[in-house]
């Protein structure tokens, strides 16, 4: 009688065809996200003088004259690919996941997290792109007082949006230790991060701390079904 390894089962085969390619669109969509979101996120040198030293700054429409479009340029670009690798990824998982695992809500709530956040970063990151042209190219057509509108929008518009991450990592970790579908280690990973950012933002107030954080744990979850083990991933090998 042949069994069926488990998703966690170390003493399992080594199988080089486990391989899934489809996943590594959330790996492309966190690394860009990181990017437009984090590495390229504006601030006024006044503002960043005054943290090395330990204190205080009230921003200023004058201090907004002073950012660097071309870095606001380059945040836009990494966004837009962010959300494009989002949106395929979310795709992706409605035809490798949802059509196989049916009974599975957790698994509508993942896409939907997804297509969610993918909705709303296109606003987030477009008023980057934005800023960045005001600042550059068509610098003059709005004084002071309209770039910093737009300085504004964009101090969280590219990191509110990941919030629908949230529900999509804890989701998958109900798919791990419910459902069983997935990896208890990557769903451990998941709760962790899910519940940890979200008990973040209602302890400190913040909302812009899944901008930080989800689109690690999507560069994780990514690489995670691509190489491990997962029913999700790999129906075939665990008799879904």
């Amino acid at each position: 009688m042949s069994s069926t390894p488990h998703v966690d089962d170390p003493a399992a085969p080594a199988d080089p065809r486990r391989f899934t390619a489809w996943p590594l669109w959330a790996v492309l969509a966190g690394a860009a996200g990181l990017v437009g979101t984090v590495a390229t996120d504006l601030r006024p040198d006044a503002e960043v003088e005054a943290i090395n030293r330990g204190e205080s700054h009230a921003v200023v429409p004058a201090d907004v004259v002073g950012l660097d479009p071309a870095i606001g340029r380059v945040g836009f670009l990494a966004g837009l690919l962010a959300v494009f690798a989002l949106m395929v990824f979310a795709a992706a998982w409605r035809r490798h996941v949802e059509t196989l695992f049916t009974r599975s809500t957790a698994a509508r709530v993942v896409s939907i997290g997804l297509i969610a956040s993918a909705g709303a970063l296109i606003l987030g990151y477009g008023w980057r792109g934005a800023l960045a042209n005001y600042l550059g190219p068509e610098a003059g057509a709005y004084g002071e007082e309209g770039l910093f509108v737009y300085y504004m929008l964009t101090d969280f518009g590219a990191y509110i949006p990941w919030t629908g991450l949230i529900a999509s990592a804890l989701a998958l970790a109900w798919m791990a230790w419910v459902e069983r579908d997935v990896s208890r280690i990557l769903g451990t990973v998941a709760a962790i991060l899910g519940v940890g950012t979200l008990g973040a933002v209602v302890v400190s107030g913040v909302p812009g701390l899944p901008g930080i954080l989800m689109p690690f744990w999507l560069v994780v979850t990514g690489v995670w079904l691509a190489v491990g083990r997962s029913r999700i991933a790999h129906p075939s090998e665990h008799g879904a």
